[in-house]
């Protein structure tokens, strides 16, 4: 049996743990392994900095943080799909891309024309037209977000929002998402974050960008990264990543595009591509 040392771990590269959430940290049921959680609290005792990257508000994932203890380890949140990075320790912002309240308005005035939901965040709420709407509640319970609603989400827009995340049936979503994006396209990131999901931010946000710049202010670059991913706002951080794994459960674009493709969420796919790339995990 090998036995590793310190000094070939720091060798292999890999000092930068970077996780979607659902489908990639987050079982099936919405929780995280055993096993995988404590790799990942053992990788930050070794000195590796996690990093959690969702389309998540931050407030839908300081939950997760305190359960892997990333605050101790000045951890990050990659939020919005990468429209703001926070530090878990000191709670400063890495990264901030929001869109401008007039663009924010004009895709909102646009959203009046197609049956779907929108949905914008600020603080600890989210604001929609109709508490009722699809995927109002489960949105609000994934960012531990209060639902406030308002007649007219365009009049109401005060504030440069990171993110206006729109829900719809999804056979309707695929008919359609091409004309909601038709007038942004040059100007914004628009993409499917769910079958039933489809969002606008800034033009160029995405995580890999946010990632960039919040990690070099620490001193890291893409080479020290290994990230995992199973949907298509995960691209990004499986083509910046030295090492960009795809979930046994992803989406077949993510695992043409990934390095290597590991076991899915329910069976410790992040455990199992860890410890074959830093062997002292186990």
């Amino acid at each position: 049996m090998c036995v590793y040392r310190k000094e070939d771990f720091m060798n292999e590269g890999i000092k930068v743990i970077v996780l979607d959430i659902d489908g990639t940290l987050f079982n099936d049921e919405k929780t995280i392994t055993p096993k995988t959680k404590n790799v990942l609290k053992k990788a930050q005792e070794m000195g590796l900095t996690v990093v959690l990257a969702s389309g998540r508000p931050a407030s839908g994932l300081w939950y997760i943080s305190d359960e892997l203890e990333m605050e101790k380890h000045h951890g990050l949140l990659c939020c919005f799909n990468g429209s703001q990075v926070v530090d878990c320790t000191t709670t400063d912002l890495l990264f901030n891309a929001p869109m401008s309240i007039d663009m924010g308005k004009r895709v909102l005035n646009h959203m009046k024309a197609f049956n779907v939901n929108p949905m914008v965040y600020k603080d600890a709420y989210l604001y929609v037209n109709d508490a009722y709407a699809y995927k109002v509640k489960y949105e609000s319970r994934l960012g531990r977000l209060k639902v406030c609603e308002v007649d007219d989400l365009e009049a109401y827009l005060t504030w440069q929002p990171n993110k206006i995340l729109t829900s719809g049936d999804p056979e309707y979503l695929q008919e359609n998402y091409q004309l909601m994006m038709a007038p942004f396209k040059d100007q914004l990131s628009c993409m499917f974050t769910a079958d039933f999901y489809f969002e606008f931010t800034a033009q160029g946000v995405d995580k890999a960008r946010a990632l960039k710049v919040a990690l070099n202010k620490l001193g890291y670059t893409n080479e020290n990264c290994i990230a995992f991913g199973d949907a298509q706002n995960d691209l990004s951080i499986i083509n910046f990543a030295k090492v960009g794994v795809a979930m046994g459960n992803a989406t077949d674009e993510v695992k043409a595009a990934a390095d290597e493709v590991t076991l899915d969420n329910n069976h410790d796919g992040i455990y199992e591509a860890l410890i074959k790339h830093i062997p002292e995990l186990a």
